[in-house]
């Protein structure tokens, strides 16, 4: 496994060169009681304190992404979650490359479009998703957009325009 300090460039190039669209971008850091709430689902279980002291251990970087078939594709991406299987079936994978544990696995992806929406509300409560989908998603579609490397983010050509004023 690499260093971590290489770990969130590595995972952000990947992005990129898997042709995602980075809709949003956001270094953060959780405490341990927003830790508790994201992972709730999992509370009682035997690696849910792992999870928490985890994702409450330091800063990191949370992402709205888009792609065609967005959740199926970052999921291959990542790799297994178990890091043994990952270094070995797909070395490659984000998780084959940088996971240390099971629990320290590198990267999170939501498992359905439905779970994609409730954690986008956790990370991001300021985006409103619907509005997205109507405004800036069929002009992402149609390929008028540009990578903004300061913000991280990739843009919809017109709107630095609308920001300016």
């Amino acid at each position: 496994a690499q260093p971590l300090r290489l770990c969130p460039q590595a995972v952000h190039e990947t992005i990129l060169s898997n042709r995602f669209l980075i809709v949003r971008a956001k270094r953060l850091r959780c405490g341990r009681e927003e830790s508790r709430r994201f992972y709730r689902e999992h509370a009682g279980r035997f690696f849910y304190q792992r999870l928490v002291e985890f994702m409450a251990s330091g800063p990191m970087w949370a992402y709205i992404l888009a792609h065609e078939n967005a959740v199926t594709l970052w999921r291959s991406l990542m790799g297994p979650t178990k890091v043994f299987r990952a270094r070995n079936s797909v070395p490659d994978s984000i998780r084959g490359a940088y996971g240390l544990t099971d629990t320290r696995n590198t990267t999170h992806g939501s498992d359905s479009p439905a779970s994609a929406s409730r954690e986008i509300a956790f990370f991001f409560p300021e985006f409103n998703e619907q509005l997205w989908y109507q405004q800036e998603e069929p002009r992402l579609r149609c390929g008028q957009v540009y990578y903004n490397a300061e913000e991280r983010v990739h843009c919809v050509f017109g709107d630095e325009e609308a920001e300016l004023t």
